[in-house]
């Protein structure tokens, strides 16, 4: 992971920060995935998670997702930064 450059950069509200990964070829079962389905989904490690988006009645609604953990993300989702050199 990136590291330092991280801590110059957090979401806000309902943002997340993520770190795109390369997803493997092979799961664990042992199951190979084809090359065409490869390139829709991606795989990405959450960096950063905003504090959430308040609801109408003024209460705060708290993100689902916390560091550390995987997620999928489509192709062309989200939007690509660089930060020290290092694209997230």
């Amino acid at each position: 992971m990136a590291g330092q450059a991280f801590k110059k950069f957090l979401p806000l509200f309902d943002q997340v920060l993520v770190e795109r990964c390369v997803a493997g070829t092979v799961t664990k079962e042992g199951m190979v995935i084809p090359e065409k389905s490869q390139g829709k989904m991606l795989q990405a490690v959450v960096v950063a998670v905003g504090s959430g988006s308040k609801s109408k009645d003024g209460n705060i609604q708290l993100l689902s997702v916390k560091g550390g953990e995987k997620v999928l993300l489509s192709e062309y989702g989200g939007t690509k930064v660089i930060l020290d050199g290092i694209t997230i």
